[in-house]
């Protein structure tokens, strides 16, 4: 074995060993909470549990050292969120502002911006979430029509974010927002770093199929950020929101897919119980969902597309949501308890159904690939 592989087995042995002693105790009831569609699920404990990740050295492992982090390798990164998602530990609370916005600054931020906001980053003491979806700009990024107006030594900001995963839990949000008057499309768009326990800030749950309500509306009327609060040049934000999106879908991912793989193996054993997997299309449906497992991870570690990532993911988890019902069968129409009790596998079915939207809609990836991979000339524009 190589000293490169052994260093990563080790790394891999370290992690597994201190999820085992310390899930456990007041944590041990918080294993397989916060999933998809479950984000409501002891929010306060498993902010607790990440905090205790935190003060072990756990969060930002992949952030360089100089920044709080491990500096760990890709290859180490992919050991920790696998091992995390195999031990069945609770979904992060902290992921947007870890894996999105922390590198992003560490990447394009001031020394300023750094000290201010990556040690509460890293040691959860500061939540953050994302401001770039509105009501006529979702997938269409540049088409964003929140402003912002410099008057002094502040930003004013005005416009409206819809989908903002868990801004009603966050302290801070990074706004694109267009901040010169008469542009249009990339242009003159730049990043903030907003605080949204301000006046002028109003958050909004959206109740969702699954009856919980994660995503939310984000009002701005005149809202207030400091005048350093913006991440590279104002102007640039086109640049640094793709900066973030390219974080967005990274090695992290594979931890995903240890949750995938945790519902197909459910959901085999369910169709054994329950007799459908005699049936042959039910069987082969199943054997292509694990082949496609197998053909993500891979690609994962090749270093795939982000945009071909994301379309893959998205389609084969929709539809393993699908197979379940199919599995399930007529049950599957039923709730479990009144009024409105889901069991996993309808959770699972109902919130799925969002994967080939949220994060960029299949028909922006498709776009994407056409253009930047393949070198397809550009959709027309009206």
């Amino acid at each position: 074995m190589s000293s490169a592989m052994s260093s990563v087995e080790e790394f891999r042995a370290e992690i597994r060993a201190w999820l085992r002693a310390h899930l456990v105790g007041e944590f041990a009831g918080l294993k397989g909470l916060g999933g998809p569609g479950r984000e409501h699920e002891a929010f306060a404990e498993r902010l607790a549990w990440e905090r205790h990740l935190a003060a072990h050295g756990w969060t930002c492992v992949g952030w360089p050292k100089e920044h709080g982090g491990r500096g760990a390798s890709i290859e180490e990164q992919i050991a920790f969120h696998e091992e995390y998602a195999l031990a069945d530990a609770p979904a992060r609370v902290n992921h947007i502002g870890e894996q999105l916005l922390g590198p992003t600054l560490i990447d394009h931020g001031t020394e300023e911006q750094k000290a201010r906001f990556l040690p509460p980053i890293r040691a959860v003491e500061e939540l953050w979430c994302q401001g770039y979806s509105e009501p006529e700009a979702g997938s269409d990024l540049a088409a964003v029509r929140t402003r912002a107006v410099r008057e002094g030594d502040e930003w004013v900001v005005t416009g409206q974010k819809i989908w903002t995963s868990l801004a009603h839990e966050s302290q801070w949000c990074f706004v694109v927002a267009r901040t010169e008057p008469g542009s249009r499309r990339h242009a003159g768009l730049s990043y903030l770093l907003v605080p949204l326990d301000r006046p002028g800030v109003e958050i909004r749950p959206i109740v969702q199929l699954t009856g919980t309500s994660e995503f939310n509306e984000v009002f701005f009327d005149g809202a207030r950020t400091a005048a350093a609060n913006v991440v590279g040049e104002p102007g640039d934000g086109w640049r640094i929101a793709m900066a973030t999106l390219g974080h967005e879908r990274g090695v992290s991912t594979l931890g995903q897919q240890v949750g995938f793989r945790r519902e197909l193996e459910g959901l085999i054993a369910l169709a054994r119980r329950n007799g459908a997997l005699a049936d042959p299309l039910i069987r082969d449906r199943l054997t292509r969902a694990w082949t496609g497992l197998q053909a993500m991870r891979a690609s994962a570690l090749r270093g795939t597309d982000p945009s071909m990532a994301k379309l893959y993911w998205s389609h084969w988890h929709r539809d393993l949501g699908e197979l379940a019902m199919d599995v399930c069968g007529a049950a599957s129409t039923v709730v479990a308890a009144e009024p409105y009790e889901l069991d996993a596998w309808q959770r699972l079915f109902l919130f799925s159904r969002a994967d080939t939207i949220y994060a960029g809609s299949s028909e922006i990836q498709r776009n994407l690939i056409a253009e930047r991979v393949l070198g397809l000339p550009k959709e027309p524009r009206p």
